[in-house]
């Protein structure tokens, strides 16, 4: 059974030193929740990484585990840090220097969605802060460096790929500076978080797919990346953006026709990276 906050799709064996993980793709929206937001059912999702998780569910085909978030972004954000809470949301919680996610609204119980649209009316208590940390955010990570940790017992080093998407406006500042629009957007904190050939196997899986690359405009990595990125400890971790609009109507949020031949594309973006530390001998038998 899976947990309330996350399921984890296991290889039948496990082949692959790489994890890959979807913090933002839950859609497990309780009756409780939906009724404290002011946001209709539609609206609420629109921060959600909807369909990640089965863009890339190929992953235990090709020896790796699969982490996905249930509870989904708009309840608690996984790819947040646990004291990253908003005192403009949260009874009780003083301001503690600035910091610029929580500033704008996307703490780890974030105060808004997409385009800054409030979730609730008013604030809620810390105790509901503090249970949904505890319920949701304390086992997903949990269980996430269980997974690189056993990853790392195998094969001598561990490599997190943390999957989001991104919405198609994100990148049109790149696009302004005349460089070509990219679909995928990888986040290493600027060499921080992964060695620079983890990264480079990456970036040429998913060019020999037919995807155009660029790496840390706009997006860096956020909490995850920096959180388990620790490459002189052989644990890499390389955040993946993926632009929306090549899959789903975001409008809708619904799959688009291009959603299968996007799906194929990526199966075999997954299987060169799962091949990622294969040619070493392994630590310790299965």
């Amino acid at each position: 059974m899976p947990h309330p906050s996350y399921d984890v799709i296991h290889p039948d064996r496990n082949l692959s030193c790489v994890v890959f993980a979807s913090p933002h793709s839950g859609r497990n929206y309780s009756a409780s929740f939906l009724n404290s937001t002011v946001l209709d059912d539609h609206t609420i999702r629109s921060s959600e990484d909807a369909f990640v998780d089965v863009l890339f569910n190929a992953a235990p085909h090709y020896g790796a585990p699969l982490l996905m978030a249930g509870a989904p972004r708009a309840y608690i954000d996984l790819n947040r840090a646990r004291e990253e809470l908003d005192p403009a949301l949260i009874e009780g919680v003083r301001r503690q220097g600035h910091n610029p996610r929580v500033a704008s609204g996307l703490g780890v119980i974030p105060r808004v969605v997409a385009n800054g649209r409030a979730i609730y009316r008013g604030k809620i208590t810390l105790e509901e802060a503090e249970m949904r940390i505890d319920t949701c955010w304390r086992p997903y990570h949990a269980m996430l460096q269980g997974l690189l940790d056993a990853a790392h017992r195998r094969h001598g080093q561990a490599v997190l790929v943390d999957c989001h998407s991104m919405p198609h406006e994100a990148v049109e500042g790149v696009a302004r500076q005349g460089m070509k629009r990219p679909d995928v957007v990888l986040g290493d904190r600027f060499g921080a978080a992964a060695s620079g050939d983890v990264v480079d196997r990456i970036e040429a899986a998913f060019t020999s797919a037919g995807f155009n690359v660029t790496r840390n405009t706009p997006f860096a990595g956020a909490y995850i990346t920096q959180a388990y990125g620790r490459p002189l400890r052989g644990q890499h971790a390389v955040q993946i953006e993926l632009d929306r609009s090549l899959y789903m109507n975001e409008a809708l949020v619904q799959p688009n026709d291009n959603f299968e031949d996007v799906q194929k594309a990526l199966q075999a973006v997954v299987a060169e990276i799962a091949l990622i530390g294969q040619g070493r001998v392994p630590l310790a038998a299965e």
